[in-house]
């Protein structure tokens, strides 16, 4: 039997991408559909499009912001029956893939293990993925060219953006331009083990927050949570049923099978049709309510260690030598190594990075998300978008695996009725 921890250690091997005779194939002919983007929506996407016949071509490093922008250690927040990625006949389900791999179920899974299974998922289901960096989508008449990072370009008659939260981190205005030896984002780190040693503030008190700031105690650094409320924990304290009380048992019974928001709240968030039809205004409230910051219950018999400053927001940072002092609103001073921003994301299209200007001006937005259809589809004919960049239409279960179905239905629905 395998362990999480062997699977991380096994090098990562993109799928082999597809040997093409120049002598037969037009490398630049159209596609119907390119998928940017191989983390759990594109693949998902993907899945579903090729069952469906769909001519397809898929482009991104599978699970790579998942492998290159989470912490070792870090475990999904939603429960084993909501990380399931998403294919049409369920053939590449998680339940088989630690079947296969002789692994143990676990209720929240080690980033590892989810890595690993998704590019199981991948070899299976998406098997000719093309591993290369898609750097830029022009509108042409009848479609979209894409040009990739080796200077091939194609043509596609759809676009599907699933490009996951890569370049929409938030850090806020008090620590714009200082140096990253000073200041990083939680999603800039793969590893916490490089703080060993040093004095960390951790800016935040949602799950990437208190989960850092434990990892980071863990693997040997001083810590202290700054944040402007007390940390909300939620759900019990352990996975295992027999340690929990029975009121936690039954609010696990109750809980949709999403389990993102409050309970009732999550029944309704794991319909986003419903959710679409509704007022934007409602919608947000919806969003607000669901994901707001809270940290999973499991993780505090872990924080002994973390030093915690609730009630307290940050005014001012400045380098002094090789650290970071930070002044708080009660006008007192605090010296750090490193700050890291668990200050968590917003969603603004135009950073991307690979939208033209002429297609970015023709795509209707609200605070930076694009408005969707119910086919996900935006202002701009045949242009996509899934992920976390639909949650201002579908609502909030699209920031997590669980609404990956979803998304990869109605597109799949929508590329098949509107085929030339």
């Amino acid at each position: 039997m395998h362990s999480a921890s062997d699977l991380a250690e096994i090098p990562f091997r993109p799928a082999a991408r597809p040997v093409r005779d120049q002598r037969t194939l037009n490398i630049s002919a159209p596609c119907e559909v390119a998928v940017i983007g191989a983390g759990p929506y594109g693949l998902a996407i993907a899945a579903h499009l090729a069952a469906a016949g769909v001519e397809t071509r898929t482009f991104g490093e599978p699970m790579g912001f998942w492998r290159n922008n989470m912490p070792k250690g870090m475990k999904l927040r939603s429960p084993w029956r909501a990380s399931h990625i998403s294919d049409p006949r369920g053939a590449w389900s998680l339940d088989r893939y630690v079947a296969a791999a002789g692994l143990k179920r676990m209720e929240n899974q080690p980033k590892e293990q989810f890595v690993a299974y998704g590019e199981w998922f991948q070899r299976g289901a998406v098997p000719d993925l093309d591993p290369r960096k898609v750097e830029l989508v022009k509108p042409i008449p009848g479609g979209f060219r894409l040009l990739l990072e080796d200077g091939e370009t194609l043509q596609a008659r759809r676009v599907v953006i699933a490009m996951g939260l890569a370049n929409q981190d938030f850090r806020p205005a008090e620590f714009e331009g200082l140096p990253a030896e000073l200041v990083s984002h939680a999603c800039e780190h793969a590893d916490l083990g490089v703080f060993r040693g040093r004095r960390v503030a951790v800016i935040g008190r949602g799950q990437s927050g208190c989960e850092s700031a434990v990892l980071l105690a863990e693997a040997g650094a001083e810590v202290e949570l700054i944040s402007r409320g007390d940390v909300i924990w939620i759900g019990p304290e352990t996975s295992d049923t027999t340690k929990q009380t029975l009121r936690q048992r039954l609010r696990e019974l109750l809980a949709a099978r999403g389990a993102v928001g409050p309970f009732p709240l999550d029944w309704l968030v794991d319909r986003p049709g419903i959710v679409s039809r509704m007022p934007l205004e409602w919608r947000d409230q919806i969003t607000e309510r669901s994901l707001r910051p809270a940290a999973t219950a499991w993780l505090r018999p872990r924080a002994g260690a973390v030093r915690q400053s609730p009630g307290r927001l940050i005014v001012g940072a400045r380098p002094v030598g090789d650290k970071i002092s930070l002044e708080l609103d009660n006008r007192t001073h605090a010296v750090f190594d490193h700050v890291l921003l668990a200050t968590g994301y917003r969603i603004d299209i135009r950073r991307l990075g690979v939208l033209a200007p002429d297609l970015l001006a023709g795509i209707a937005r609200v605070e930076g998300y694009p408005v969707l259809d119910a086919g996900f589809e935006s202002s701009v004919p045949g242009l996509h978008f899934a992920g976390s960049t639909a949650v201002k239409s579908f609502g909030p279960v699209m920031r997590f695996v669980w609404g990956a179905g979803y998304a990869a239905h109605a597109i799949t629905r929508t590329a098949r009725a509107r085929r030339p």
